[in-house]
């Protein structure tokens, strides 16, 4: 039943029986509509509908309001979005996880469920999703750097940097990738036993002499114990003995001494050879003086002997012993003459008394025979 608010805004739809909505549907409305009392919790309609005929209110009571239609998508259209796109993320992702690539020199370790199915090799390769996975493990040369500090058999402490070049055994894949969880650590362990049981049996500079045998014998040692975790050792270099910085001065001032003394030993030999060679020119040149100073005695005796000649055959009772003390006093003065010329000359004491020149001539006279040969 309709009936309209006490403040006039609108109507209050009362429950009524069948009987009444069908067969006395206006009458019935409007005498209920002025007897019965407000009831509470009844919703209120709009005031107009009162204006409305009998037919458009059976209408409007037999039909349900029509609300517009919200025009934001619904919950169950967002809902089903959401799930095509799971879906599609899924298979996707699916797709995905079938394919994988292997690069060169390279190689993939596949397992099941966690068990070791087989080795793939370079290129594309499919697996089964969400069963099998794929590990890759480097088949290139690696290079461990390790530096061993031992002491030789002279006690100096020494540091040996070793260079170990090696790689994984194409055909050993599965041995490397689970026998050995950490290769460079082991070959580090290795390196350290093979040279501390090599050098401590040599003195420093055997150690220094013999690096390519260290070389060796640390690659032999480490080649019989890596192949078996499918490694392949291809060198094993030393690279350098390091000694204590001490040690190395010493080394060094050593090394300069030892240079110093064949450098000495080089300068005396140059000056042994010099002095012998001036030795030998100087006597060569005495020897040569030796030959012009009796190659002139021989012009001045036969000079002299022409003089004598001569002297005796223009001065008559004059004997030849007179005309050589004559000469030889002049020669005498002549010698006397140049001494005192001669800037480098010492002081020289000749007697001044003209007696005395008599005794000179017999003196120089007695000499001349004593040198005479008989």
């Amino acid at each position: 039943m309709w009936r309209e608010t006490p403040r006039g805004a609108g109507i209050i739809l009362l429950p009524l029986t069948r009987y009444h909505l069908i067969n006395k549907p206006f009458q019935t409305l409007v005498n209920y509509y002025q007897t019965a009392p407000d009831p509470l919790g009844c919703a209120t309609i709009p005031a107009n509908l009162t204006r409305k005929s009998p037919v458009a209110q059976r209408e409007s009571l037999r039909a349900p309001e029509r609300r517009p239609m919200d025009s934001s998508m619904s919950p169950l259209l967002i809902f089903l979005l959401i799930v095509t796109a799971i879906v599609a993320i899924f298979v996707l992702v699916t797709i995905l996880k079938t394919m994988y690539t292997v690069r060169t020199y390279s190689a993939g370790v596949v397992e099941r469920f966690g068990k070791f199915n087989r080795v793939a090799r370079p290129g594309l390769q499919f697996l089964m999703p969400y069963c099998e996975t794929v590990r890759l493990i480097d088949l290139q040369v690696r290079q461990a750097v390790v530096n061993v500090e031992t002491k030789t058999k002279d006690n100096v402490f020494v540091t040996i940097p070793v260079s170990v070049q090696y790689q994984v055994v194409e055909s050993k894949v599965f041995d490397a990738y689970y026998k050995l969880s950490n290769p460079q650590s082991q070959i580090e362990s290795y390196v350290f036993n093979s040279i501390l049981g090599h050098v401590p049996t040599l003195t420093l500079d055997e150690a220094f002499e013999q690096m390519q045998q260290i070389s060796a014998a640390v690659k032999k040692d480490l080649d019989e114990v890596m192949d078996n975790f499918g490694y392949n050792i291809l060198r094993a270099l030393v690279t350098d003995i390091v000694p204590d910085a001490k040690v190395k001065a010493a080394m060094n001032d050593i090394n300069a001494a030892q240079r110093e003394q064949i450098a000495a030993q080089a300068r005396g030999e140059a000056e042994k050879i010099l002095k012998v060679k001036q030795a030998e020119a100087e006597a060569e040149s005495k020897a040569l003086q030796g030959d012009g100073v009796a190659r002139q005695r021989q012009a001045i005796i036969k000079g002299l002997q022409a003089s004598v000649e001569e002297f005796k055959t223009a001065v008559e009772g004059s004997t030849a012993q007179d005309v050589m003390a004559m000469v030889l006093m002049t020669q005498y003065f002549d010698t006397v003459r140049e001494v005192g010329v001669s800037g480098k000359s010492s002081t020289i004491l000749l007697p001044s008394s003209p007696g005395t020149v008599n005794d000179l001539m017999t003196q120089i006279l007695a000499g001349f025979q004593a040198v005479k040969p008989s």
